[in-house]
């Protein structure tokens, strides 16, 4: 992904060989002496697909310090937040009921519920655990408050399933504590490292947040309008399971009451195809499209402390590809 995002940045081929170091500390960090736990554990290192978040720590740390400040502390740090993300994804697969992640079968379709949420807590345990070997408590009272959040977004869209008179405020709300306080975490976490002050962590901070929206916003758009063989993932779990999402929520709030009548009987019935159709008719998608844009520009604009460069010009391809990724 790196080296697609910018083929001439040197920093992006440094940042990518540095993912192999991060790779090796994970796959270490999971390795267990039960052979059933090491099956699970490889199974879902499937999972790791594009590193985004490891790359934001990486990026995030050569933007405030240079390639020389990473050091083994970043690779940690990348491993634990791949390990956290990768938490959620097991957990996500069971709340969603989904049966394929990365193209291959999901671990509860595999090996059930209560394997899949246990395997989860054993990612956060595992996660937790080598965060502390870099003997800075700060930075495990830092992801403590990242995965609170993360949890009470995860509770509060629970809260919100099946509603139909969601909020776009409400949904925002969702979508900035479970998904962007992880990513913003990366990259406050990467500058931290390097040295950064407590102004530049916040920029990058509110930087990697951005991010996360607009990677969300894609992620429900791609859910409605995707197929399994690119997205490489279960599409249309959102309506089967009740959540609305950006593109539908614009819709219900756009469209006459003859229209919004026949949406709500679709969502009520769990009716992809339907409302799918309704929402590109109305033009929800690209003013879905149009607010994720948005999102990416103002994250740029929190880059103005961060020198010209090859840093800079890879933060800002990644922010790009937050909103033109087709998986």
């Amino acid at each position: 992904m790196l080296r697609s995002l910018a083929p001439q940045n040197s920093l992006a081929n440094a940042i990518h060989d540095r993912l192999a170091g991060v790779a090796e500390v994970f796959t270490q960090q999971l390795t267990s002496d039960l052979p059933a736990v090491n099956e699970l554990c490889r199974h879902v290192e499937k999972y790791r697909g594009k590193m985004m978040r490891p790359m934001l720590v990486l990026a995030s740390g050569a933007a405030a310090g240079g390639v020389s400040s990473l050091g083994r502390p970043h690779l940690v740090l990348a491993a634990v937040v791949e390990m956290i993300h990768m938490a959620t994804l097991v957990h996500d697969d069971v709340l969603d009921e989904a049966e394929v992640r990365r193209g291959g079968r999901t671990v509860n379709s595999l090996q059930g519920n209560e394997a899949a949420v246990m395997l989860g807590d054993y990612l956060i345990s595992k996660a937790f655990h080598l965060c502390s070997t870099i003997d800075d408590p700060s930075l495990n009272q830092m992801l403590g408050r990242v995965t609170n959040t993360l949890c009470e977004g995860e509770l509060l869209q629970l809260a919100h399933r099946g509603d139909a008179a969601l909020l776009e405020g409400t949904y925002f709300e969702i979508v900035r504590r479970k998904t962007a306080v992880l990513t913003g975490g990366c990259c406050a976490i990467g500058a931290r490292l390097s040295g950064a002050d407590a102004e530049r962590q916040l920029a990058m901070q509110s930087f990697g947040e951005d991010l996360g929206i607009a990677f969300q916003i894609q992620d429900d758009v791609l859910d409605l309008m995707g197929e399994v063989g690119v997205v490489g993932k279960t599409v249309g779990r959102d309506i089967a399971k009740g959540k609305l999402t950006l593109p539908v929520v614009i819709h219900l709030a756009s469209c006459s009451p003859v229209e919004r009548a026949h949406a709500l009987a679709e969502f009520a019935r769990a009716d992809g195809s339907a409302l799918r159709d309704a929402v590109v008719a109305s033009g929800s998608i690209a003013q879905a499209h149009k607010r994720a844009d948005a999102i990416v520009e103002r994250a740029k604009r929190r880059l103005t402390g961060v020198a010209e460069g090859e840093a800079l010009d890879l933060l800002l391809a990644m922010a790009d590809a937050t909103v033109t990724r087709p998986a």
